[in-house]
């Protein structure tokens, strides 16, 4: 891994492809162990989700269902503070066990936004998972269920992450140089 530049900003490698993918196996199997005798549903924000969202399904051994809504916050490096909500989650969430699955918690303000969604849906529970957790940026009083990894607030590219759009094909993590 090398430095890489996206846009007008270099970032460094940081985290590898085989250090998410050992994070993320290790989460799926907590999840499973917690959810073996249900179908929990999996509800991903698009559009930086995908690729743990997808490697994460993979690695889960138990039957579930998935869904998706989209949602969108940040402008270049920063969150607007304004959280949009551009496409709702399609199938009904009556009496079911939710898992949210975050490819990063920063500020919370996206996450506390799907949760106020999603407790007017009438699911049974609904727990958080997330692939990148940054606790000093971390501002809201939800619990956040499951963590793979904590990472510095600093910010980060790759694996599903952007910057303005690029670089959410990497499939390491990259920090900005500062």
């Amino acid at each position: 891994m090398e430095e890489i530049i996206i846009h007008d900003k270099v970032f460094i490698p940081y985290i590898t492809f085989e250090e998410i993918e050992h994070a993320i196996k290790r989460m799926a199997n907590t999840i499973y162990e917690q959810h073996k005798d249900e179908v929990p549903v999996f509800i991903g924000v698009l559009n930086g989700v995908v690729m743990f969202m997808s490697d994460f399904l993979k690695q889960y051994p138990g039957q579930c269902e998935i869904s998706f809504l989209k949602m969108a916050s940040y402008e270049g490096t920063a969150s607007t503070g304004e959280v949009k909500l551009h496409m709702d989650i399609p199938m009904d969430l009556t009496g079911r066990h939710v898992i949210i699955l975050e490819d990063i918690v920063d500020t919370g303000n996206t996450l506390e936004a799907l949760h106020k969604i999603l407790s007017k849906k009438n699911a049974k529970s609904i727990k958080i998972a997330t692939l990148l957790y940054k606790p000093e940026a971390y501002k809201k009083d939800l619990t956040i269920d499951l963590v793979a990894l904590t990472i510095p607030d600093k910010f980060v590219v790759g694996y599903g992450l952007d910057y303005d759009g690029l670089g959410r094909n990497l499939p390491d993590i990259y920090q900005i140089k500062q």
